[in-house]
């Protein structure tokens, strides 16, 4: 399998962002492989797939969530053969049901080649974002 490149991650790495960003379910989703699984600070357990954590994503839209805004910052891309790991500063503007949230989390996400040459995330973990000296100060 042929190494993954820096270009290649970026470029998924920004299609998940835009899909996100735009709340934009299918591609959103289309970036992530089936067996792909997630650790979210918000949530009580790990999810196992894809489907579990679309299922979770359904259920917010139901009850009003959406992405009003979200910027990457701090990007920083490790190479591993045919695997990268990618991490980055992330603020999100949420908004559920008219209810405007901004959340500040750092985020890692796992990229790897398919066999079928494709870039996909096979594991994505969120954390809270610590406050900066400069924010208590």
């Amino acid at each position: 399998m042929d190494l993954i490149t820096t270009a290649e991650v970026e470029a998924a790495a920004t299609r998940l962002m835009t899909a996100f960003a735009a709340t934009n379910t299918d591609d959103y989703f289309d970036c992530f492989a089936p067996d792909a699984t997630f650790v979210f600070h918000s949530e009580p357990d790990r999810l196992t797939s894809r489907g579990e954590y679309r299922a979770l994503w359904q259920g917010w839209l139901e009850d009003g969530w959406r992405v009003a805004g979200c910027a990457s910052s701090k990007a920083h891309i490790q190479i591993a053969g045919p695997t990268a790991v990618f991490s980055h500063d992330v603020k999100t503007v949420i908004d559920v049901a008219g209810t405007k949230e901004t959340l500040h989390e750092r985020e890692t996400i796992i990229f790897t080649r398919t066999e079928s040459g494709s870039v996909l995330a096979v594991h994505e973990h969120l954390s809270p974002a610590p406050a900066s000296p400069k924010e208590n100060s």
